[in-house]
């Protein structure tokens, strides 16, 4: 697919581009490439998104995945990993936002992974590239992530689980999740406990006018993994971290 333009066709879409820009002090040219970035997503058919209008992008895909920036951990990351990629939110906007980071897009699924190296390519992102693979089938990131960015992929335990093998002692979970989940919650804590991870404060956010319910997740390592994560894939979700003895009863 040829290079997107250099930038949306919707009229309003550079004014909120640059409303984005003064509220994270972005620079021109990272303006540039996330109007590539959201044009490239309305425009290849194969985009793995039903939000495709750039205008609705703009809130719903580059807002909510900056609004990150808000967080100390995310600002100051060298190597970010993005699990379950996608349409590549949020890790496609915090490349470019942080381009002295290093952001590698983890993605299982072949079609969405090749839709990721397009969307690279399009808005002309040096510093992200795509990984076809599942997150416990990645050994070349075991330890070394200092952010691991997780958006609308699974319950905590089970994000946890997949991250923390990932992430160097002192690094990084932010879970993007809606509503507050009790429960989910507090299995999430008690999965963290086992993985060496310390579950923090989550911190409500506000990505754009209307928006409801958002809120970031952060984990913090402490202490190393145990040897025997990563389980075989598919086992965090078959067999959740966290879970009471009544929760597995009920199953």
């Amino acid at each position: 697919m040829s290079a997107a333009p250099d930038g949306p066709r919707d009229a309003r879409v550079p004014r909120e581009l640059a409303a984005l820009a003064e509220r994270y002090r972005l620079d021109p040219d990272a303006v540039t490439r996330l109007a590539r970035l959201i044009d490239s997503v309305a425009s290849d058919p194969h985009a793995p998104t039903t939000i495709r209008d750039p205008r609705r992008a703009v809130d719903a895909h580059l807002a909510d995945s900056l609004v990150a920036l808000e967080l100390v951990p995310v600002r100051t990351a060298s190597r970010i990993a993005d699990l379950g990629a996608g349409a590549g939110f949020p890790g496609l906007p915090l490349a470019i936002a942080l381009p002295d980071a290093e952001v590698a897009l983890i993605e299982s699924n072949g079609r969405k992974c090749a839709f990721l190296g397009r969307a690279v390519e399009a808005a002309r992102i040096t510093n992200a590239y795509p990984v076809h693979a599942r997150a416990e089938e990645w050994p070349d990131g075991i330890g070394r992530c200092d952010l691991v960015t997780v958006r609308a992929l699974a319950a905590p335990a089970v994000v946890a689980e997949y991250a923390a093998p990932l992430l160097r002692i002192g690094g990084v979970l932010v879970a993007w999740r809606g509503r507050r989940e009790p429960e989910a919650e507090d299995a999430g804590v008690r999965a963290a406990a086992e993985l060496g991870l310390r579950v923090d404060q989550p911190v409500r956010v506000r990505p754009y006018a209307g928006a409801e319910h958002r809120f970031l997740h952060p984990m913090t390592k402490l202490a190393e993994t145990p040897e025997r994560f990563p389980r075989r894939p598919g086992m965090a979700l078959k067999r959740p971290l966290g879970e009471r003895a009544s929760d597995r009863a009920r199953r």
